[in-house]
């Protein structure tokens, strides 16, 4: 049975000196603690601030604030790739589901990109609260799911602060309905590959198009940013955009060895 998980910001449990101590979770985290009616002699999962993974014993509460102590050192699974979703604005809650679910799967890093065909349009003033609220999805997803590794949400980005930042993939995969079916992405994947067999973490970005898809201008521009940046088919069906942003970063991270990958015969 999995433990229920946490995340602190701040804490660094290997720097607490005494063997019970206050857990300091943020005000939505007590919350859900106290949701989970957790009692003392219970044990949780907590990701802190070092990003080191421990499991705890609830020994006591101080009004919402559990009282811990360290009970062992947990081992992280590993990851099998950085897979960071490059998602196009979508309309309603479909941003959402995208984040939600694509955390589940174990996307490390998402930005949303406002294309020329985005239907949602977001300014300057709107941006900062809407990625406050994809960040917070992002980690209740990471929690329920037991992802040992928070995903961060950027501010939506422009074509031009997109080149930029997908300079330094190993590998970028533009999944886009006009790519032909010989696109795969097993090929658009290779650098990845032998950056990962190298003993590196193949960092690989995946963009998947909003409502209207890519503009051809968009596609050739984000091809152009990176030498290892390929256009990829996901078959002939033309999905959906909150379809493709959870399938594609999935089909990823399978190819690179995760998702029971390794359990292929």
């Amino acid at each position: 049975m999995s433990l229920p998980q946490f995340f602190l910001d701040e804490q660094v449990l290997a720097d607490e000196v005494q063997e019970q101590f206050p857990m300091a979770l943020s005000r939505d985290d007590a919350k859900h603690a106290k949701v989970l009616r957790l009692d003392p002699g219970e044990h949780i999962a907590v990701v802190d601030a070092a990003q080191d993974y421990f499991e705890c014993e609830i020994r006591s509460f101080d009004g919402a604030t559990p009282i811990v102590a360290i009970s062992g050192h947990l081992d992280a699974q590993p990851l099998a790739a950085y897979v960071c979703l490059v998602q196009g604005l979508a309309k309603g809650d479909k941003m959402e589901t995208v984040i939600r679910h694509a955390t589940e799967l174990g996307v490390s890093e998402f930005i949303p990109f406002a294309a020329s065909r985005s239907i949602m349009k977001i300014d300057a003033k709107k941006a900062a609260s809407k990625t406050e609220r994809w960040q917070a999805i992002a980690k209740s997803a990471a929690m329920q799911s037991g992802q040992t590794h928070l995903a961060h949400v950027h501010q939506p980005m422009k074509l031009a602060q997109l080149k930029e930042a997908l300079g330094a993939f190993d590998a970028v995969v533009v999944c886009w309905e006009e790519a032909p079916g010989t696109a795969l992405l097993r090929d658009a994947l290779r650098s990845a590959v032998l950056s990962a067999s190298a003993g590196h973490l193949a960092r690989i970005a995946v963009v998947v198009g909003p409502e209207g898809g890519l503009a051809q201008e968009e596609v050739d521009a984000i091809l152009g940013c990176n030498a290892n940046a390929n256009m990829v088919s996901l078959g002939s069906s033309i999905l959906r955009t909150e379809t493709a942003g959870i399938v594609a970063p999935a089909l990823v991270l399978y190819e690179m060895g995760g998702m029971g990958a390794g359990e292929r015969a």
